[in-house]
């Protein structure tokens, strides 16, 4: 059964729960009974072998917690000759031995249940005589991994959750991420590590993601080094808020052997579940353009008290979007370089790369990873990629052990137009990409090279194919009649190509007989004194002289003016669209002129067909 079947299959639970719940409440029943019943599938095959050691050890007075452990083969265990199938053989005490069964696993995933507040849904659908049907609708459900393998199950689980936010107007996306952009994200921050990649390589790297949601990102990153080496190991380690996600992404690490208590709950910005900690790689997709009011107390203090010392030196963005808070929090949680380095991706929307003007907090956060070489690429994706966005978003990638060609330089890659349309729109999301577009990118990235994209259109105006070519080479010839649109996908900067000097131009105040007024005390004494409202600012780039630009761009037309040196501000900004725009010329008159003329013609020709 593929994941959709599963899915709608699960879902139709759903049917049972209607007149007695709301919509936006069937997620607190159908997400805890999936997740029992995936590990009641999970624990079977050794369950009898568990229960005899369990006897055994607790006759001998002896702690059976690792004995048990390894009979399971799993990172958890269930001490009740229970399971569902049993559980619905017995209706009438359906609800105590139900208590019974989730009590006897071990405390990691009672904890999950506990945060699906799970008794108090028990309680609930025996009081409304739902208990026996609903957990009978999943004892027949088979979540067996030899049939329903991790990865599809983090797709079925990111399903359910996906449209029990849309009947309640949630945001799905701060839940998960599209699965491909997750893959295109693990590829580059682990394509450079050959050491990591290559096989037999039995090497442990830790990767982290603050925003875990139901694991989606740690769990692609898993599968990914799986993979390409089988003998390394990945240790997981992740935060995150809603309770719902952090169970599912609990038990899913449980299911993969990974240590759950590296999974912490709660508020990554206000209370850093690992504090003090170093990773290796690390992923992220925060929530973009959410305030961050509720923490706005404890953030600020971090970075007036600690500075540098805390996660939010640099500078603090407005409060109206956090997502520059999370980019500070992942590189305060880099391993230092003579360590050996970290890389991360992060996926923020178009507003860091501009907002603010220098001296702002979202400009001195820039300042920061460009001026200590932290930025490797930017990656613009296409639009309507998300489930709850259709706008622009950007893929980060930063890294502290950056390759010697590297050093001093930053990638910008346009990769709006590696897409697919989907058979069926997700929410918001309208748009994937393949398996090739992922490769291109990576390939794009690895090669960190300039490059352009050639479009090949029929004499019709059709599309007809695309070539990535070297920015140097000729694009392919056009087809007769037909033409070759050629735009650049790839472009390398220097750090200072993106920052600039914003100085502030002051001009002399004037009496009404058109006299400069000049200073009588202070440090203005004898001097021409501003007129304010002639005041005027420049942006002047990093790698120019600001005297030259000075006598060049502003004396010409404003001979009396000079520079106000004490407000002068370093800011940067990385107008990205700019660096990929192609001026396309408009048509001439006379061919708009002709179609004009056949379109009035054929809308002519059709009126007639009408009267006759």
């Amino acid at each position: 059964m593929n994941q959709a079947s599963l899915s709608a299959l699960i879902w139709s639970v759903a049917d049972l729960l209607r007149g007695d719940y709301k919509q936006s409440e069937y997620g607190r029943v159908i997400l805890p009974f999936t997740v029992l019943r995936r590990l009641d599938c999970v624990l079977q095959p050794t369950r009898k072998a568990v229960l005899a050691e369990f006897e055994a050890k607790t006759r001998a007075g002896l702690n059976p917690d690792p004995f048990l452990l390894r009979k399971a083969k799993q990172s958890f265990y269930n001490t009740s000759a229970l399971d569902l199938p049993t559980l619905v053989g017995d209706q009438d005490h359906i609800r105590q031995n139900l208590y019974t069964y989730v009590q006897a696993f071990s405390p990691a995933v009672r904890e999950i249940f506990e945060r699906f507040d799970f008794f108090t849904q028990v309680e609930r659908l025996a009081k409304a005589n739902l208990l026996y049907l609903v957990t009978e609708k999943f004892a027949n459900i088979n979540l067996h991994p030899h049939e329903v393998d991790n990865a599809q199950m983090g797709l079925v689980f990111e399903e359910l959750i996906r449209k029990f936010a849309e009947i309640s107007n949630e945001t799905a996306g701060e839940h998960f991420t599209p699965r491909e952009v997750i893959r295109l994200m693990v590829n580059l921050i682990f394509i450079e590590d050959d050491d990591v990649l290559e096989p037999g390589n039995a090497v442990v790297r830790t990767i982290y993601d603050p925003t875990a949601g139901t694991g989606g990102m740690l769990s692609v990153a898993a599968e990914h080094l799986l993979q390409h080496n089988p003998a390394a190991k990945l240790v997981l380690y992740g935060q995150e808020l809603n309770d719902e996600s952090y169970a599912i992404c609990k038990a899913d690490m449980l299911i993969r052997g990974q240590d759950v208590a590296n999974i912490v709950a709660g508020n990554t910005l206000s209370e850093d579940g690992h504090g003090g900690q170093k990773f290796d790689y690390m992923l992220s997709n925060p929530p973009f353009g959410v305030e961050w009011k509720k923490v706005e107390k404890a953030v600020r203090r971090e970075h007036e008290e600690k500075g540098f010392d805390g996660r939010f030196g640099p500078g603090l963005p407005r409060v109206s979007d956090g997502s520059m808070l999370f980019l500070m929090h992942l590189l305060a949680k880099m391993r230092p370089a003579i360590d050996g380095g970290s890389r991360f991706g992060i996926v923020l929307n178009g507003s860091p790369l501009f907002t603010g003007g220098a001296g702002s907090g979202e400009s001195e956060i820039r300042r920061y990873v460009l001026e200590n070489d932290l930025v490797e690429a930017i990656i613009g994706l296409p639009t309507d990629m998300f489930y709850n966005t259709g706008i622009a978003t950007y893929v980060w990638i930063i890294s502290n052990k950056k390759p010697a060609d590297r050093k001093g330089f930053v990638q910008l890659i346009d990769a709006g137009s590696f897409w697919q349309k989907m058979r069926k729109s997700l929410g918001s999301k309208r748009k994937e990409m393949s398996d090739d577009h992922i490769a291109t990118i990576t390939r794009l990235f690895g090669d960190f090279a300039e490059a352009e994209l050639a479009t090949v259109f029929d004499a019709a105006g059709k599309e007809t194919g695309r070539q990535v070519i070297a920015a140097a080479e000729f694009a392919p010839e056009p087809p007769a009649g037909g033409k070759v649109k050629v735009a650049p996908i790839a472009r390398i900067f220097r750090n200072e190509d993106f920052g600039y000097t914003t100085i502030t131009v002051e001009r002399p105040l004037r009496d009404e007989a058109g006299k400069v007024v000049l200073g009588q005390k202070g440090k203005l004494k004898g001097k021409p004194q501003p007129d304010s409202s002639l005041r005027d600012t420049e942006n002047v780039p990093l790698n120019e002289d600001i005297k030259a630009y000075f006598k060049r761009e502003v004396l010409p037309h404003a001979p009396d003016a000079w520079i106000d040196e004490a407000k002068s501000k370093v800011g940067y900004e990385i107008p990205f669209n700019r660096h990929f725009y192609v001026f396309e010329p408009p048509r001439d008159l006379h061919t708009i002129d002709q179609e004009l003329k056949g379109v009035s013609a054929r809308i002519m020709a059709m009126l007639g067909e009408l009267a006759e």
